[in-house]
């Protein structure tokens, strides 16, 4: 069987780097224009080569979003940005637009994706897309396993895209008008304020300004508030299906979420192909120590009932652990510089996280801070600082500390 692509988020160079690092094939990224993550850093075209060429050292692939609904005057200067990612050798663009659909195909040979955006969820949209020149469909959320098992069998020579893992819109793929209803931003065209994460008071219309809460209890509710896909308990059911590449949403996300997301993927996707597949509960626990909303199955085995939806949850997000550093280098057996992302002190209780195997406990040693050539010890370390540290466990360069943050009440 042809091994499933696992296809990662990447909001800048360093989460492409991560994601590489900890066992995704493939990363999607937008450029500074005709993306539908305006608030990511997203990519210079300087660095939009500095990836590809990155990826391609290491035989991974750069697919390029391009799936902003856009308007007359940006498709002018559209024909020249798609020639320059055909120059760079990017693997594929993802496209929600018939019209930018045309404008690729009329001006290079790069493959194209369809996005989630364009809502295919029947095989005839699929093979329609096939018919028209279309490589890949990403298929939207909205679909339950036996569609997707259909729409394989009936179109077998398109490769197939699904979401396993990452945040729900609450309306159809991003077709939500709230954001541009009540902000101006544009969902579509890579601005959603998330107006559905939002809380709500109902004002009937007989008492204006008598304001009434909608609460389940008195900490309020989200009552357009979806919970986070999750579809690590089941993830040999859709590669059964024989689907090309798992999505995994999330370019706004940190790089501890982006690392500890793949590894956690990879791990299972790893153990389906070598034939001794069986779910791990320490799988399911290592994707609640990222900051998440509950999870749901979303669409797989259905249509989501009232349980896919945070009715009730005072704080919609949660996670058990934090990143607190990074490995910048290792400069001898034992000896690693850190990048420090979060307050850390001597003696605390840490693990660190590598692309394979389990976290490993550690009591954070004596630290040296490095600061403009000059070295002292120190007590505590503080974000965005270096410290090198001396420990008897072997590390390499981007493997991850994080600590376990105290349970909430």
């Amino acid at each position: 069987m042809k091994r499933a692509e696992l296809l990662a988020p990447a909001g800048n160079m360093e989460k492409l780097k991560m994601a590489f690092h900890y066992g995704a094939d493939a990363v999607f990224l937008g450029g500074k224009i005709f993306n539908l993550r305006a608030g990511s850093h997203n990519f210079s075209d300087k660095e939009l080569e500095e990836a590809v060429d990155y990826a391609h050292k290491m035989g991974k692939r750069v697919y390029v979003t391009l799936n902003i609904i856009p308007h007359n005057e940006e498709l002018e200067i559209l024909p020249g940005y798609v020639k320059f990612l055909e120059k760079i050798k990017v693997d594929g663009v993802i496209v929600a637009d018939l019209g930018v659909f045309q404008v690729v195909r009329e001006n290079s040979e790069i493959p194209i994706s369809i996005s989630t955006q364009a809502s295919n969820t029947n095989w005839r949209s699929v093979k329609m897309w096939k018919d028209m020149g279309a490589k890949r469909v990403v298929l939207a959320r909205e679909i339950s396993i036996e569609n997707i098992a259909e729409i394989r069998a009936k179109v077998p020579d398109i490769e197939i895209e699904v979401f396993v893992h990452g945040a729900m819109c609450m309306s159809i793929s991003g077709r939500c008008l709230l954001s541009n209803y009540m902000t101006g931003r544009d969902a579509n065209r890579g601005d959603c304020a998330q107006s559905c994460r939002w809380k709500y008071s109902i004002v009937e219309e007989t008492r204006p300004g008598e304001y009434m809460p909608v609460y389940e209890d008195e900490g309020g509710t989200h009552i357009f508030n979806s919970k986070d896909l999750c579809t690590i308990e089941f993830i040999d059911k859709i590669l059964d299906l024989g689907v090309d590449s798992l999505k995994i949403e999330g370019r706004m996300k940190g790089i501890y979420y982006v690392s500890n997301v793949v590894k956690v993927y990879s791990e299972a996707v790893d153990s389906y192909y070598k034939g001794n597949y069986k779910f791990k509960e320490e799988w399911l626990k290592e994707l609640e120590t990222v900051s998440h909303r509950l999870y749901t199955p979303g669409f797989y085995f259905g249509r989501p009932d009232d349980k896919a939806q945070n009715y009730n949850n005072r704080n919609s997000y949660s996670q058990s652990h934090q990143l607190v550093a990074k490995v910048e280098k290792k400069i001898s057996k034992n000896e690693y510089l850190l990048a420090v992302r979060n307050r850390i002190e001597t003696g605390q209780e840490l693990e660190i996280v590598t692309p394979e195997g389990d976290p490993k406990k550690i009591t954070l040693p004596k630290m040296i801070l490095v600061k403009n050539r000059h070295e002292e010890e120190v007590e505590a370390a503080n974000p965005n600082s270096f410290v090198k540290i001396n420990i008897d466990h072997s590390m390499e360069e981007m493997d991850m500390i994080r600590k376990i943050l105290p349970a909430k009440e």
